[in-house]
């Protein structure tokens, strides 16, 4: 059987689907089940079992036998939320948990970290390890995500294989319940139904013009493909970057969201809030070198593919992967 938590979420639920795709039956849903506005993510996919995230580790340590490997992709991931308690208990406690279960029983693990752990890029954007140490996040979120990431560099014993996946700018369908955390694609195709623009930030440095400030936005299905191949190739334990290695500015994206509607281009400039201004990103982009010497080599779509197969089969009819 294979574990995914957060299998009600945005990834963990496409992710599911996609295992479905491969023909896998056999899977241990875990997550929250209680809020209704993700029941439509996983009710069609086929499981063996749904559990509560609170019941899992008790459930692992009696069924353990029967697991072949867990994907742990449940967390919070409000970037917005500064009370650090709550990624204590949910993004580093419970991760702990589950990683030394799988240390005990000895059930390879693919964890989710986050791109946010790299802050505003000071030390680049690469996955080695000797830089996690060093690394400045900017809010709560991304720091218990590193510290996480800290606490796993530094066990002397560990799951037979671990891969913890540093995702940068994930979009795709199954993000309807995320409200303001979706992605800028799920926000611009809003805003043009809605509003026939789209109101992208100002630049506030005279070094990148507006609307050009880069970001590394992967595609879900690209993300899921990764996971499948992780699970079956069991590469070098460590730290993946999990982008498409090429940034991109979020006026491609805006204008890539209007072409899938078929519709000219309006775009806004707003100015960036001042209570973000100083921490906002204006660059990521994932070094995608360690993943590729892995042996990974199917290529990542491109944003004007990845937005025109988002909007067209998800977005414009409100449909679930």
């Amino acid at each position: 059987m294979i574990v995914v938590t957060g299998a009600a979420g945005f990834i963990g639920s496409v992710v599911a689907g996609f295992l479905n795709k491969k023909n896998r039956r056999d899977l241990i849903l875990v997550d929250d089940f209680s809020r209704a506005d993700k029941l439509l993510n996983y009710n069609q996919k086929d499981y063996a079992q749904l559990i509560n995230r609170n019941e899992f580790v008790p459930w692992l340590d009696l069924n353990h036998s029967k697991v072949d490997f867990i994907i742990h992709l449940g967390a919070r991931t409000d970037t917005t939320e500064f009370n650090y308690s709550i990624f204590e208990e949910l993004n580093i406690s419970y991760s702990k948990a589950i990683f030394t279960a799988c240390t005990k029983y000895e059930l390879p693990l693919v964890y989710a970290s986050s791109a946010a752990t790299y802050g505003l890029g000071e030390f680049g954007y690469h996955d080695n390890h000797e830089i996690v140490n060093q690394l400045q996040p900017l809010n709560p979120y991304g720091k218990s995500k590193n510290e996480f990431d800290k606490w796993v560099l530094v066990q002397s014993e560990t799951p037979p294989f671990w891969a913890g996946l540093k995702f940068f700018n994930v979009y795709g369908p199954n993000e309807y319940h995320k409200g303001r955390m979706a992605s800028v694609i799920f926000h611009a195709f809003n805003q043009i139904i809605n509003k026939g623009e789209v109101k992208l930030f100002r630049s506030h440095r005279p070094d990148f013009e507006d609307g050009m400030q880069l970001r590394d936005f992967i595609y879900v299905m690209d993300v899921a493909a990764v996971i499948d191949f992780l699970m079956n190739e069991k590469p070098a334990n460590g730290l993946y970057n999990l982008g498409t290695g090429k940034a991109r500015a979020f006026y491609d994206l805006a204008v890539s969201t209007f072409n899938a509607l078929d519709l000219e281009p309006k775009i806004v400039f707003i100015d960036t809030p001042e209570d973000i201004r100083d921490k906002y990103q204006y660059f990521t982009e994932a070094d995608m070198s360690k993943l590729l010497e892995a042996g990974y080599d199917q290529p990542f779509r491109s944003l004007e593919d990845g937005v025109n197969e988002y909007v067209n089969n998800y977005l414009k009819s409100g449909l679930r992967y």
